[in-house]
């Protein structure tokens, strides 16, 4: 049986108020992915009991109406005022190709699509019924099989992916993770 990446994420009470203080402020598009999603699968994947820590939650969303850092930095606020514990990131993919010199994004789903590895392009949303939607332009596979690789744009970046990766050291925390590349 295929481990349900949703059930899991809401299986941990700090991830569940993490997604519904997100929903709350009713972004459109929006998701919470990479390390969110990645770390929970793999501590899992690896019996750990307790969570790697993580850098930042990417909150992401896409607002093609007001693409101002300002709105983000307003929304972070309002995150940290409901979970101030919670080192929030909040970007709206709307502007971001501008930042990482892509193609203007359709949605979040396709800003996911330019990230640089594989294991990380999962995000998830809490729906109104409160399940959860995986968003995994390039599927599960990876993530589930303690693998991560490089996108198509990893390829195209591929010294940055590399970089990334030995930045990274995801093996050090998960050693049953295979890193294409390293």
């Amino acid at each position: 049986m295929a481990l349900d990446i949703g059930a899991l994420v809401l299986s941990h009470p700090w991830r569940w108020a993490v997604l519904k203080a997100v929903r709350s402020l009713g972004l459109p598009d929006w998701a919470v992915g990479a390390g969110f999603v990645r770390n929970t699968v793999w501590d899992h994947l690896h019996d750990y009991a307790e969570p790697a820590p993580l850098a930042d939650v990417d909150v992401l969303y896409f607002d093609p109406v007001d693409i101002s850092r300002e709105r983000e930095a307003a929304l972070e606020a309002q995150l940290r005022a409901a979970l101030p514990d919670v080192p929030w990131s909040v970007r709206n993919q709307a502007r971001m190709h501008l930042r990482n010199g892509d193609d203007p994004y359709k949605d979040t789903e396709d800003a996911l699509r330019y990230w640089l590895e594989t294991a990380t392009c999962v995000a998830v949303r809490l729906q109104d019924d409160g399940g959860v939607a995986v968003i995994a332009p390039y599927g599960t596979e990876d993530l589930l099989g303690l693998r991560s690789g490089p996108t198509p744009r990893g390829m195209e970046r591929y010294p940055a992916y590399l970089e990334r990766m030995r930045t990274k050291n995801w093996p050090e925390r998960w050693p049953k993770v295979r890193v294409a590349g390293l």
